[in-house]
């Protein structure tokens, strides 16, 4: 798999403390099989997942099954509680999985800023991450927003 950033820079100037515009995507690989990855949202989400598992392959080796490895849950969870929303069939269902998407975003972006805290990633490593992160929170607010007014008709 090959390592691209959205915006053209190289996942490694991400890694590298370099601020970025976007999270750098993992693959460009089409998952519109199925009804989540046609999701924008999801799509962010899925680049986020991978531009998490680059960053802590840096971290303290004695971190491994600390802090990495609670980055890395959080970071998936993102993604998977929003696939699993779109296989639900009831909106009100489809919310409660966004809800758990936005609640483990806000998870990572903790982890992520004790990171750089503990001096694990510098802080312009957080900041280039910190932008998809931001974009991640108003996406996912508005579709919980608008699966919960669906709900309510």
């Amino acid at each position: 798999m090959k390592a691209e950033a959205v915006n053209g820079e190289s996942m490694s100037s991400t890694i590298n403390d370099q601020p970025s515009s976007a999270v750098s995507a993992i693959s460009n690989q089409p998952s519109a099989a199925f009804p989540h990855g046609k999701l924008e949202v999801w799509q962010l989400a899925k680049a986020l997942a991978g531009c998490v598992y680059l960053l802590i392959s840096r971290f303290p080796e004695d971190e491994r099954f600390g802090l990495v490895d609670q980055m890395r849950r959080a970071g998936v969870s993102v993604m998977s509680n929003l696939a699993e929303g779109c296989g639900r069939t009831s909106a009100r269902d489809q919310a409660h999985f966004s809800q758990l998407a936005f609640g483990s975003l806000l998870e990572l972006d903790a982890q992520l800023q004790l990171s750089v805290d503990l001096g694990f990633l510098r802080e312009g490593g957080y900041q280039g991450i910190r932008h998809s992160v931001i974009e991640l929170v108003k996406k996912i607010s508005a579709l919980r927003a608008s699966q919960l007014k669906r709900a309510a008709q």
